[in-house]
């Protein structure tokens, strides 16, 4: 329960902020350009607060136009905080919603240079962009935690053991880019899957020898951007690969009858190679109350011992257990080893942001045109039920995941309203740019139907990702 509250607490602060943001760059430059506006509201439907911004004072009409005129007083906009915390607008004095006073008639959108329209309409993404940055900028000061690189277990036959990719190994570079972390490389991994299906490592072994290695899925585009099946489909899971060796043996446990010591490590189990605790525990749940012959490693020497796992119940199902964990001090010094971290001076961190944001804004407007292709799942497409388990799950971890989780929406909300989609903001860009070349505002039937076009595809767009949060939710 207290899951589920976080996360709606978590998303509503996400889109709250995100929605602020890019409503906000509307709203700055439409002042700044001379737009007057009527309303600024952060949610939909009435306000729960509501208060009237400071008057301004602008030249008349007749000033503007280079004669001699006064200046007027313009009107505060209107600012509201409004029940429904999912989404927000900026109302814009426009003739088409209504009569406008003929004093302020040169205020009106509909009125103002196209130049000036666009830019108004350009800057909510673009701000959504700077947040983005800005979020990039404060993790790299402060620092990103991180894991290296370092591959983990490699499935024998895989594209990944073809290539000749080890256990162990750490990737260096991919596609000739610096993989500095986990985070790093994947997105890398991912840009290489889309741009020919060609991936280019270098990795480096455990003895230090570097080597150059290619992943070729060419024609699995689709199947690999299936949610979770990039490394199934690969053949390698990210590591450092923790050994199966044991310690803590339960008492009159299954692992202790069977003649387990502390310090043990499984190399096999009924002829099937152990390469990693995570893989020998997930072995032991798939098989409650079977006995199994286990190849074991004590002191130099293996043994074979036989063990009948025992049965426990996790969530209404029947699961081994044989009453051993982890050799605790092994993994802290594995993953000690392992860990990173990603931090900059002012300076370096502000450019580092710049080009994380461009290489995030790049991967997803190529995943976007090759999913309009289906070389890309559609299954990616997360509506508000997925989002908001994120935002839960990354508020949970901490404010560094939190800014990284809000960053990549930012990112993603800003191009989505860049696509010249009627009702969002490049099809309203669309509108401007048809209106210079045709010399004259486009019909009032030509809008109308442009409007009917873009909420159909918007009502398919969020059918799609609804029908994704559900598969997820219940398998």
């Amino acid at each position: 329960m207290f899951d589920v509250i976080s996360s709606v607490l978590a998303f509503i602060v996400a889109i709250g902020v995100l929605v602020a943001v890019h409503e906000y760059g509307h709203f700055w430059v439409a002042r700044r350009l001379g737009f007057k506006v009527l309303r600024f509201s952060v949610g939909f439907g009435k306000p729960l607060l509501r208060w009237r911004g400071r008057a301004t004072r602008r030249p008349a009409a007749s000033f503007e136009a280079g004669q001699d005129g006064e200046e007027q007083e313009i009107e505060g906009p209107e600012y509201w905080l409004s029940s429904i915390p999912l989404g927000g607008y900026v109302k814009l004095l426009d003739e088409r919603e209504g009569p406008v006073p003929e004093a302020e008639q040169h205020l009106a959108f509909n009125r103002r240079p196209i130049p000036q329209r666009i830019a108004v309409l350009v800057a909510g993404p673009a701000f959504n962009f700077l947040f983005a940055i800005l979020a990039y900028w404060v993790m790299f000061v402060s620092g990103v935690p991180g894991t290296k690189a370092i591959v983990g277990s490699v499935a024998p036959g895989s594209v990944a053991a073809q290539a000749g990719l080890m256990a162990d190994d750490e990737i260096r570079t991919v596609g000739g880019r610096t993989a500095q972390t986990w985070d790093t490389a994947v997105l890398a991994i991912l840009d290489e899957l889309l741009r020919d299906g060609r991936i280019d490592l270098t990795v480096q072994g455990a003895g230090g020898a570097s080597r150059s290695l290619e992943l070729d899925v060419r024609g699995r585009e689709a199947e690999l951007t299936e949610p979770e099946a990039l490394w199934a489909g690969l053949g390698f899971e990210p590591g450092p690969l923790l050994p199966p060796v044991m310690d803590e043996i339960t008492p009159d446990g299954s692992a202790d009858r069977a003649g387990f010591r502390s310090g043990d490590r499984v190399v096999s189990a009924d002829g099937e190679p152990v390469n990693s605790w995570f893989g020998w525990v997930e072995y032991v749940r798939e098989r409650p109350g079977q006995t199994v012959s286990v190849v074991l490693e004590r002191g130099g020497v293996e043994r074979t011992l036989e063990l009948t796992i025992g049965l426990a119940e996790d969530g209404g199902q029947a699961v081994g257990r044989i009453g051993a964990g982890v050799d605790a001090e092994l993994a802290r010094g594995i993953y000690d080893r392992a860990r990173t971290e990603q931090r900059y001076g002012v300076v370096d961190a502000l450019s580092n942001g710049v080009s994380k944001t461009w290489e995030m804004s790049a991967l997803t407007v190529r995943m976007l045109g090759r999913m309009l292709v289906g070389d890309v799942s559609v299954r990616n497409i997360s509506g508000p039920l997925n989002i908001a388990a994120y935002a839960g799950d990354s508020a949970r971890a901490g404010v560094t995941t939190f800014l990284s989780f809000l960053a990549i929406v930012s990112i993603s909300l800003g191009i989505l309203n860049l696509l010249p989609v009627p009702l969002l903001d490049g099809g309203q860009i669309v509108y401007q740019l048809a209106e210079l070349v045709k010399g004259s505002p486009l019909s009032e039937r030509s809008m109308i139907i442009g409007q009917q076009v873009g909420m159909l595809l918007l009502i398919v767009l969020m059918s799609f990702a609804f029908y994704n949060d559900l598969s997820r939710m219940f398998g």
